[in-house]
């Protein structure tokens, strides 16, 4: 990797445009009666149209072996080392609902789940209650009064909530209390550091009582935390690429990222139709658009094969509109895979594809995991791709003499 200083350096505008269309953890495993993966299950003619017209490979986000978050798996994406830049998914779902943050509020993401009566998890995101009944629950605890830190409880979308601690002398340096993945007890907070100690305990107070406010809720009886964090120093996209970069994103969390690296975030709609509506409403407004599908992730979490494919076939048949815009790069990939057989995020690489005027098409015909690993790219790190966007948009100088 070249590195993000570099890429200021060589980094140039030009009038061409990017569109990075992210299938949420599109990567999968094949089912256990056909041998087939829900992208190799799927009919998906225009993803498959692209893949012959493009450079194809296979991503890891991260590193080989190492499970992606959202987070990092989208920083890797947009060129950023995952691992230096180590951002709490708090501070990530708390920009994305627009909440105003001071420089030491301390933001956490929030699960309601269901916990059995020895205090296991059975569902970590409460059957994806409605937004509703989230709101009704973060009312009930926003009573909650700790000494120490000023408490607040704000609901996201569907079973997700932002908790934010403000307060003199906090960290974020905080384990999470969420196992991810159920059949296991949530966790006691742990402090990373001596100075958190205080913190931890004031977190561990907190879940205590929501468990005590939740106890006679069938369904949203416990709360789960992770990704204490404060708002970083990160430089931005359009520092580093000199991009006007837009973000059409349904879901908060991931239009909170798109606000952290510098991206406006556009309108749109729930629906992928709507998204790519809201493209070619926008198209001559900006170069740089990041279009976020979250169905593939949502459908493979749940552990459902056949509602993952019917995902992949619904992007696909929204794509006509993305095609006849004839953008001068377009990426297809995911942030990491999630397997309906593990119904988790995986470490498996992720398929990928790049279509430009200017890039060398492969001999892969569809756009799969096994496909693609034949592809010209091979299997490398997610931190190239934007070097590979910059410079079949045209938008990068030489480098060196």
């Amino acid at each position: 990797m070249i590195g993000l200083e570099r890429m200021k350096r060589i980094s140039r505008t030009s009038t061409s445009r990017i569109v990075f269309l992210v299938m949420d953890g599109v990567g999968g495993l094949p089912h256990s009666v056909t041998g087939k993966t829900e992208l190799e299950s799927a009919r998906k003619p225009n993803l498959d149209r692209i893949a012959r017209d493009s450079l194809c490979g296979l991503i890891d986000p991260v590193g080989p072996g190492i499970t992606p978050g959202s987070a990092p798996g989208h920083l890797a994406l947009f060129g950023y080392d995952p691992v230096k830049y180590d951002i709490g998914r708090g501070i990530v779902e708390a920009l994305g609902i627009d909440l105003q943050l001071g420089p030491d509020d301390i933001a956490a993401r929030g699960n309601f789940c269901t916990v059995g009566d020895r205090g296991i998890i059975a569902d970590r995101r409460a059957g994806r209650i409605s937004t509703a009944r989230n709101a009704e629950l973060c009312r009930l605890l926003n009573s909650i009064a700790i000494n120490g830190a000023e408490i607040s409880v704000i609901p996201v979308k569907e079973h997700r909530f932002v908790l934010i601690l403000r307060g003199e002398a906090l960290s974020p340096e905080l384990a999470d209390s969420d196992p991810q993945q159920a059949g296991l007890a949530p966790k006691k907070i742990e402090a990373l550091s001596p100075r958190a100690e205080r913190t931890a305990e004031i977190a561990n107070q907190f879940v205590s009582q929501a468990g005590s406010r939740l106890k006679n809720e069938a369904s949203t009886n416990m709360v789960l935390l992770r990704g204490f964090s404060r708002r970083p120093d990160i430089p931005s996209i359009p520092e580093i690429y000199k991009l006007k970069p837009a973000a059409i994103a349904a879901y908060p969390m991931y239009r909170g990222l798109a606000k952290l690296v510098g991206m406006e975030v556009l309108p749109t709609g729930e629906s992928i139709e709507g998204q790519v509506e809201s493209l070619c409403q926008h198209y001559g407004d900006y170069d740089f658009f990041f279009i976020h599908f979250k169905g593939t992730d949502s459908r493979g979490e749940d552990g459902n094969f056949e509602a993952k494919v019917q995902a992949i076939e619904e992007l696909d048949s929204a794509l006509a509109s993305l095609l006849s815009l004839d953008p001068d790069v377009l990426i297809v990939t995911g942030d990491h895979s999630t397997p309906a057989t593990l119904a988790m995020h995986s470490w498996h690489p992720v398929p990928f594809m790049l279509k430009s005027r200017w890039c060398r098409p492969d001999n892969v015909v569809e756009f799969s995991e096994r496909a693609c690993l034949a592809g010209g790219m091979g299997r490398f790190a997610a931190t190239e791709i934007m070097p590979l966007a910059m410079a079949n948009a045209l938008k990068l100088d030489k480098f060196g003499a």
